[in-house]
């Protein structure tokens, strides 16, 4: 079964909620009067400022077990933090900071930082970790330590900071960029190599679209076509060179046959069919010079996505081309390539934070909310078919999935649970309490991915520890554990390459990390069979590193071709081999660049 441009676009163009069931809309009440904008008032009736409510509420330290108000804590957060953390802290009442989250590894203290500026580096580690002894002293202090401003609009954060350090040759974004740049490379230390990414090569830069930071990124199921989208509210997609001209045929053949009825904003559908116009036209007339053909994909995205008034979240692609994008305003929105206008709006009672297309019949698709509801919709009958909640004190669903081919829905929430839902009825089947034995992360954190295995009956969950892990499904047991990265309060999930071969990750220490999926046990003899911190690491930003994946088709990208030319007939079996190592990975960040590598592995 599969959705068609008929049923999408039949019936109402904006679908809310309606879950059924009394109790639903007894829970639905409250949360929706606690979100309106009703100001807090002090005794004598005056509406408290900003300062006083920040002042008044007090938050959690989940590392130290400390106190302190809001205000205070906002000031102790990460720079790269992102509005749905902020918005979680806000109502939950706790937080975690930075450093917390490695401090269970000896070996985390000085590795990152000493390779780009020792001494000042080393002297602020020694500092912090005498400081991270002590009980947090006060907001003062850890300005000084942090060296950053109270953090209290998501937005002035990213405009203050991350320019700072435009002079690093390693991701300075001049035009002229020569297209096969290294980029500057590390591995963990006790990872002698043989690298399989040290040879890696930026080969396009698509910055300069986004305003603020990138929060997702999803290529399509054929691998010609890229969705981008994140803080400025809208989605893009980005086309490969070489397949422009399907695309722009199916939209052209669409459009001939008369426009559908308007979306639900006329406006939004005006600003972006005129947006579409003018970036064809555009992209039709640039003459493409010779060095440009080695570029992957058109330097203008092509078509921009206009209707969410708040940032997105996550995107979802079906097999024939619609796209889902799901955001804070609290709706998930419907497109097809071939469209301008969005064909359909689905309202929530909360922010939608993870949505996915089922994998066998894209006529439903799960979303999961902070409302703590896991909803599966038909879009045809413009409907929930099944809804399930979450029990527990904090029941914020932070990222869903479907896994085993669309046989179980699969949810990962704020206090560290993946909760699995037989997708039939939407039953609750059973679950995993993703957290350490011992040490810190024995207390479970936000869960920010879910990646199915496919084949192997495993799944792959990030999560707010600096942790990823690998779980078995046949007996919930935990496969493989990944370490290096930073991910202590961003919603950064790790997916797999093509083959599935390596797992790659964003990462807060503005690097991307790689890991091989399972050991090379020719390479590591001696070591535990379920941890993994032998990364490599790449660093070509200059920010939190929010997204990195790697493409599912490279050999879209890399024609096989290329290579067998310039090597002579003689090497085209040789080169085939080689295709099938070659590696094309994306990674976006905080501030909005986008970074095209292409790895060709040696041998």
């Amino acid at each position: 079964h599969s959705l068609d441009l008929a049923s999408a676009t039949s019936g109402d163009k904006v679908v809310t909620a309606q879950d059924r069931g009394k109790e639903d809309e007894q829970a639905s009440g409250p949360i929706d009067d606690s979100l309106g904008p009703q100001r807090p008032r002090s005794n004598s009736g005056r509406e408290l400022t900003d300062e006083e409510i920040l002042a008044s509420v007090m938050i959690k330290n989940l590392d130290t077990g400390e106190e302190i108000p809001l205000i205070q804590a906002e000031e102790k957060l990460p720079t790269g933090i992102n509005p749905l953390t902020l918005h979680i802290m806000r109502r939950t009442k706790e937080y975690i900071t930075n450093d917390a989250a490695q401090s269970d590894d000896d070996d985390r203290g000085q590795a990152p930082l000493t390779d780009t500026d020792g001494g000042k580096l080393k002297q602020k580690t020694t500092r912090l970790k005498k400081f991270l002894g002590k009980s947090v002293k006060r907001a003062k202090h850890l300005a000084e330590e942090y060296g950053e401003k109270a953090v209290n609009k998501v937005k002035s954060v990213r405009d203050e900071v991350f320019h700072n350090d435009q002079d690093d040759p390693s991701s300075s974004d001049d035009e002229g960029m020569p297209y096969t740049r290294p980029v500057k490379f590390k591995a963990a230390h006790s990872f002698k190599g043989p690298f399989d990414f040290d040879q890696v090569k930026v080969v396009q830069d698509l910055s300069g679209e986004h305003m603020g930071a990138v929060w997702t990124m999803k290529f399509s199921h054929c691998g010609r076509l890229l969705a981008t989208a994140g803080q400025d509210n809208v989605v893009r997609i980005w086309v490969l060179k070489n397949s422009f001209d399907y695309f722009n045929n199916m939209r052209a053949k669409y459009n001939t046959e008369g426009r559908v009825s308007p979306s639900p904003s006329q406006e939004s559908l005006c600003s972006s069919k005129s947006d579409t116009d003018g970036g064809v036209s555009k992209m039709s007339s640039v003459p493409e010079d010779p060095e440009d053909k080695n570029l992957p994909f058109r330097q203008i995205p092509f078509c921009k996505y206009k209707g969410h008034t708040a940032d997105l979240l996550d995107l979802s692609w079906s097999k024939n081309y619609f796209l889902l994008s799901s955001s804070m305003d609290k709706t998930v929105r419907l497109w097809h390539i071939s469209r301008r206008e969005c064909l359909c709006c689905f309202q929530h009672i909360d922010f939608v934070t993870a949505i996915a297309f089922h994998p066998r019949d894209d006529r439903y698709f799960l979303s999961g909310s902070l409302d703590g509801k896991l909803r599966l919709w038909n879009i045809p009958d413009k409907k929930v078919a099944l809804w399930n909640e979450v029990d527990g004190q904090t029941r914020l669903i932070t990222a869903a999935n479907f896994c085993q081919n669309g046989k179980y829905a699969v949810i990962g929430t704020y206090d560290g649970r993946c909760i699995f839902y037989d997708t039939e009825r939407l039953k609750y089947h059973t679950q995993i309490h993703v957290r350490s034995t011992r040490g810190r992360n024995r207390v479970g954190r936000k869960i920010t991915g879910i990646e199915p295995l496919p084949g192997e009956n495993k799944i792959l969950v990030t999560s707010n520890d600096c942790r990823i892990r690998l779980y078995d499904l046949r007996d919930l047991s935990l496969s493989m554990k990944y370490k290096g990265y930073v991910n202590s309060s961003s919603q950064i999930k790790a997916s797999f390459s093509h083959d599935y071969s390596f797992i790659v990750s964003g990462s807060e220490d503005k690097y991307v990390y790689i890991w091989s999926t399972y050991h090379d046990l020719s390479k590591f003899t001696s070591v535990r069979r379920d941890r993994n911190d032998f990364w490599e690491g790449i660093k070509a930003h200059n920010a939190v590193v929010t997204s990195a994946i790697f493409a599912p088709h490279p050999n879209l990208i890399v024609p096989q071709e290329a290579g067998a030319e310039k090597a002579g007939a003689g090497a085209e079996a040789e080169w085939a081999l080689k295709a099938d190592h070659t590696e094309v990975l994306l990674s976006a960040d905080f501030t909005g660049a986008i970074k095209v590598f292409i790895n060709v592995k040696k041998y």
